[in-house]
C-alpha cells in the first residue's frame, strides 16, 4: 500500500538550506513529510535526482488584465505555470476600470476559479467612482493587497492618487495588516522632463532613461515611506531600481517603520547600455532599465538579504505597442512569468549567490509580504505541494515558443543556467516542461490569512 500520493526525490531548497539527494512526499495536494535517504512508497514517484526541488513560486507583480481581450488570468496562468509560478499575485488596473469595489473584485475571482491553471491572489485598489469606502469590502472580500500610483499612467484604469487621499487610503487599510503598495514615480517632474525631450525632437532609444533620472524615483518612495511611518501602514515600494531607494527603505526600518521593497527582474538582468541599445523600447519599463553599474549595486542588496521580493511585472503588450520610434509613445513593461526563475536563478548563480536566495525572494518572502505563508513559499510539512524541479541546462532564452499571449522578449538571446522541468500546483502537474498538463479552473483564489482581519 502506498504512503503518498506522490513523492520526489532530489536536491531541495529551502529558504535556508538545500538538502543533497533528499526527498518530498506528498499526500491530499499537501507536503506530508520529507526526509533523506531512502523514499518511501508512493502512487506516482519522480525521480529528480540531480535536478533542483524547490517552492513554487510566487509572482507578486502581475498585470493579466491590463490590455482588453488580449491576455487575461486564464492566458497568463499558463505561462506562469511553464515559468515555476505556482501563484500569480495580480494588479487592480485591469481594462477599462482597476479593481476598486467589491462587485469588481468578486468578478474577477470568478475569473481565475474558471480559467486559471495555477493559484491566484488579488490586489485591490481605491479611486474616485467607488471611495475610499470600498476599502471594506474589498478586505472582506478577499484582496491580499493594495496598490496605488504617485503617477497617472492611465486616465480612469491607472489614476494618480493625490498625496492628501493617499494618506487616508494607508490610515483606513493599516489596521487590516495589508500592504500598501505604490508605483513610485513623481508625475510633475516626468511630465517636465518628457516635455522639453519631446519640444527638442529628442525621443529616440535612449530618450526614456534621460526623462527619468534617480530623483523622480526616490523622491516618491521617500514620500511613501514617510505616509507609511504617519499613519502606521506597511509601506511598499513597488519596482525600486536604484540603490538610493533600497537606502530610504533601510533608514525607515532601522526606526521601527514598516517599510518593504521589491525590484523586478529586468532591473537586476538588463542594462541600458547593452540591452536597452538592441532591444529598444522593448525594453521600455517604469522605472527605466539603469547603467550596468547601477544593476550592479542592486544585487548588493540581494545579496545583503535587504530586498523584500523580486517580481517580473509581466504586461503580455503586443509589438504593435512597442515598435514607435518615438520611445515615449510606446507602452511601459513586457512579458515576464516565464524569465522570472530562471533569470534570477542565473543572476545569483553568475555572483556566487546561493540558491537558497531565490527561494528566499521568489517563494518564502513574498508569501510572507501577501499573507499567503500558511499555505504557500516552502517545502514545509503542511503547505500546499507547489513544487518546481529546476534542471541545470545552460541555454540562450527563445520566447518564439512562449506560452504567454505574446512570443518576444527583452531576455531573447540571454543566456540562462537552468530550465523548469516541471511545476506542481497542490500536487498536480501543472507543465511537464514542454506543455500545460492541468485543467483550467483549477487555479483557486487565494485569501490572506486571518492575521489580516476586517479593516
Amino acid at each position: 500500500m502506498s504512503d503518498f500520493d506522490l513523492v520526489i526525490v532530489g536536491d531541495c531548497v529551502d529558504e535556508h538550506r538545500v538538502t543533497p539527494d533528499g526527498w518530498l512526499g506528498v499526500r491530499d495536494g499537501r507536503i506530508a513529510a520529507r526526509g533523506t535517504g531512502t523514499p518511501p512508497m508512493a502512487r506516482e514517484r519522480v525521480d529528480a535526482t540531480g535536478q533542483w526541488v524547490m517552492p513554487g513560486v510566487i509572482d507578486g507583480q502581475v498585470h493579466a488584465g491590463s490590455q482588453a481581450n488580449q491576455e487575461g488570468l486564464g492566458w497568463a496562468s499558463r505561462a506562469a505555470a511553464a515559468g515555476g509560478v505556482t501563484v500569480m499575485v495580480d494588479m487592480p488596473y485591469d481594462d477599462p476600470e482597476p479593481v476598486a469595489s467589491r462587485a469588481q473584485l468578486d468578478a474577477k475571482i470568478a475569473e481565475v476559479e474558471r480559467d486559471c491553471h495555477v493559484d491566484v491572489g488579488l490586489f485591490g485598489t481605491l479611486n474616485e467612482r467607488h471611495g475610499l469606502q470600498a476599502a471594506a469590502g474589498l478586505i472582506e472580500g478577499g484582496v491580499c493587497a493594495f496598490k496605488f500610483s504617485t503617477f497617472e499612467a492611465t486616465p480612469g484604469r491607472f489614476p494618480r492618487v493625490d498625496e492628501d487621499d493617499l494618506y487616508e487610503a494607508f490610515r483606513l487599510i493599516a489596521p487590516s495588516g495589508l500592504v500598501c503598495g505604490v508605483h513610485n514615480q513623481m508625475q510633475e517632474l516626468t511630465r517636465k522632463h518628457i516635455g522639453r525631450l519631446v519640444e527638442a525632437g529628442d525621443t529616440g532609444w535612449d530618450a526614456f532613461l534621460r526623462a527619468h533620472p534617480p530623483l523622480i524615483e526616490n523622491l516618491a518612495t521617500a514620500l511613501i515611506y514617510e505616509i507609511g511611518a504617519e499613519t502606521g501602514a506597511r509601506a511598499h515600494a513597488v519596482h525600486v531600481s536604484t540603490s538610493r531607494g533600497f537606502e530610504l527603505c533601510n533608514m525607515y526600518r532601522r526606526a521601527g517603520h514598516q517599510a518593504s521593497i521589491e525590484t523586478c527582474i529586468q532591473y537586476l538582468m538588463l542594462n541600458h547600455e547593452e540591452h536597452t541599445r538592441k532591444f529598444g523600447a522593448k525594453t521600455k519599463h517604469y522605472p527605466p532599465i539603469r547603467p550596468r553599474a547601477e544593476m550592479e549595486r542592486l544585487w548588493t542588496h540581494i545579496a545583503n538579504g535587504e530586498c523584500t521580493f523580486v517580481s517580473s511585472d509581466h504586461v503580455s503588450w503586443g509589438l504593435e505597442r512597442k515598435g514607435n520610434p518615438n520611445v515615449f509613445k510606446n507602452a511601459s513593461g513586457g512579458p515576464g512569468l516565464e524569465t522570472l526563475l530562471p533569470a534570477f536563478w542565473t543572476g545569483c548563480e553568475e555572483r556566487g549567490i546561493s540558491p537558497t536566495m531565490v527561494v528566499r525572494q521568489l517563494c518564502a518572502n513574498p508569501a510572507q509580504h501577501f499573507l499567503l505563508d500558511d499555505r504557500k513559499g516552502s517545502l514545509a510539512v503542511g503547505k500546499d505541494a507547489d513544487i518546481v524541479i529546476v534542471r541545470p541546462e545552460r541555454h540562450a532564452f527563445d520566447p518564439s515558443n512562449s506560452l504567454a499571449a505574446v512570443n518576444w522578449s527583452s531576455f531573447e538571446g540571454r543566456q540562462f543556467n537552468v530550465k523548469v522541468a516541471a511545476t506542481y500546483c497542490r500536487g498536480v502537474l501543472a507543465f511537464d516542461g514542454h506543455a500545460v498538463r492541468n485543467k483550467k479552473g483549477f487555479g483557486q483564489f487565494l485569501r490572506p490569512r486571518a492575521a489580516a482581519a476586517t479593516a
